[in-house]
């Protein structure tokens, strides 16, 4: 009864030693993992704080050009009104200060 308790300690005790060589390959996979999700995590930083840039680049160039197509239909309503009233190319000009090139084209989309 003495043996098998003493073998079972000596096992025991010998694989407690090991555990600590075998945690040292566990160390370094979870080292490595650590090191793949920092990296991730600061790629993903840098591509968001790019993509901030690159928006805040391009925005105010969006609202320029929506700005600028509010007013074209404004005017392009005018001169339709205009053309639509028997005003020809040179009074529509006159009235709206616009090329008389520009009011032909205003004219051909309609």
């Amino acid at each position: 009864m003495l043996f098998p308790i003493i073998s079972l300690l000596i096992i025991g005790i010998v694989l407690f030693v090991i555990s600590f060589f075998v945690n040292d390959r566990f160390k370094n996979i979870e080292n490595q993992i650590e090191q793949i999700s920092l990296s991730s995590l600061q790629d993903s930083y840098q591509m968001k704080k790019k993509l901030k840039v690159l928006e805040e680049e391009l925005l105010p160039t969006q609202f320029d050009f929506s700005n600028q197509t509010g007013l074209k239909s404004s005017v392009e309503k005018h001169v339709e009104a205009l053309y639509r009233q028997g005003y020809n190319i040179q009074q529509i000009s006159q009235a709206t200060q616009i090329s008389e090139y520009d009011i032909e084209a205003l004219i051909k989309q309609l």
